[in-house]
């Protein structure tokens, strides 16, 4: 291996170990605690050596985000392509991305509540961003009956949002949030949210 490129891993190594300090100490105590200071601390690099990486705490957010949406659409592929049915992959891709918004809340916040630097629904927007709306697009194609596709998508995934938000404000209460996901997929698929509700 060349010193040029034992020099580029071992700084996507160090870019690596930062963004995965930031992702852990924002899990336990919130974007709030995570300071260039503290990563420092964790990683055990001078911050200096932070600033070389990432300009400051915005850019190291918005690579931890970039990351969540790769894992989001990874987790979101795996519910899709699991269903026996395009009812119930609809289903299942909703049901994903509520367990991944509530196992991962600090992760969640950085891709959809923090001030990132990506840009959202254009086709400059980075990859793992487009793959996840994929997934939820394939989800929602087959029940799209001649609507557009693509903000029939958007309406899905804002309802989505929109459950997640309010659930963790106190809005809505948790236990309640399965029947909830049931009567926006059967609004989706036209089909019975079962007992006791109709649309």
């Amino acid at each position: 291996m060349s010193i040029q490129a034992r020099r580029e891993r071992e700084r996507a190594q160090r870019e690596e170990l930062i963004i995965t300090a930031a992702r852990e100490l924002a899990e336990a105590e919130g974007w709030e605690a995570v300071t260039v200071r503290r990563l420092a601390e964790r990683v055990e690099y001078s911050q200096p050596v932070l600033y070389s990486h990432f300009k400051g705490k915005d850019a190291i957010m918005t690579a931890v985000a970039l990351e969540g949406f790769a894992d989001l659409a990874a987790e979101l592929r795996a519910a899709r392509t699991a269903a026996p049915d395009p009812a119930g992959a609809l289903a299942r891709i909703g049901a994903a991305y509520l367990a991944f918004a509530d196992r991962r809340p600090a992760l969640y916040d950085a891709m959809f509540r923090q001030n990132v630097d990506l840009p959202f629904a254009t086709p400059q927007a980075p990859a793992a961003l487009h793959a996840g709306f994929d997934e939820l697009a394939e989800a929602v194609g087959p029940h799209a009956g001649g609507a557009d596709l693509g903000l029939l998508t958007e309406t899905f995934w804002a309802a989505l949002h929109g459950l997640v938000t309010l659930m963790r404000g106190g809005r809505l209460p948790r236990e309640h949030q399965d029947r909830r996901l049931a009567l926006l997929v059967a609004c989706f698929t036209r089909e019975p949210a079962g007992p006791g509700h109709s649309l």
